[in-house]
């Protein structure tokens, strides 16, 4: 259940009962059992002429269910670089990182030619490392990189310059003919990460040979 929340987001509860299978007495009970525990909140909605619906959530302790990569001391330890080596030994540090990270990513997506197989398998990859990332397609028939988890959420907001790394890295792994932009983002308040990724138009892909 609280798998279900992380992915799909706040959920009545006839809703998550139609998704594991179960009967609605069942999740009452189990969400019951949850905010007991303070791992799930709620909020009741009016969306129209009768009872208000009840969505359920994931609170902050619930969200620390989910793997973390030692986050705690990865924030600990670049708190440490920046103490002793300063700003610039930081970005050196992040820079480092995002060269590892986009080797590795160039070398998985290379052999792949569709631009949607990319991202897919990019998803797969990101998924293994802890980000539980999904594609999918917006109205517009666009591709959509989603990660419903940050495993170093903590580091990130300890050091933002390691988000902004990692938009870089995937704008670069799929290549100068891709445009990535993230229009939602968990370190704003999002409840995931959101990455919007089409292929330029030939005049774009021009311009940006030309600069």
């Amino acid at each position: 259940m609280l798998y279900s929340l992380k992915v799909a987001g706040a959920q009545t509860a006839t809703v998550l009962a139609d998704r594991l299978g179960v009967t609605p007495v069942a999740v009452r009970q189990m969400l019951a059992r949850l905010h007991e525990d303070g791992l799930v909140g709620f909020e009741d909605s009016r969306e129209s002429v009768g009872r208000p619906k009840r969505f359920w959530h994931l609170t902050d302790a619930g969200n620390a269910q989910f793997p973390d990569n030692h986050a705690g001391l990865t924030a600990d330890l670049l708190a440490s670089v920046s103490a002793v080596f300063g700003d610039a030994g930081l970005d050196q540090l992040i820079s480092h990182r995002e060269k590892t990270t986009l080797n590795q990513y160039r070398t998985a997506l290379e052999p792949i030619t569709s631009l949607e197989e990319k991202v897919q398998h990019l998803a797969e990859i990101r998924s293994a490392e802890g980000y539980m990332a999904e594609v999918s397609r917006d109205t517009g028939g666009e591709l959509i990189l989603i990660e419903n988890h940050c495993p170093i959420c903590v580091a990130a907001k300890a050091c933002q310059k390691l988000c902004r790394s990692e938009l870089e890295v995937f704008q670069a792994a799929l290549g100068p003919n891709v445009e990535v932009k993230r229009f939602e983002h968990i370190l704003k308040g999002a409840r995931r990460c959101a990455y919007r990724i089409v292929e330029k138009r030939n005049e774009d892909r021009q311009l940006a040979m030309k600069l």
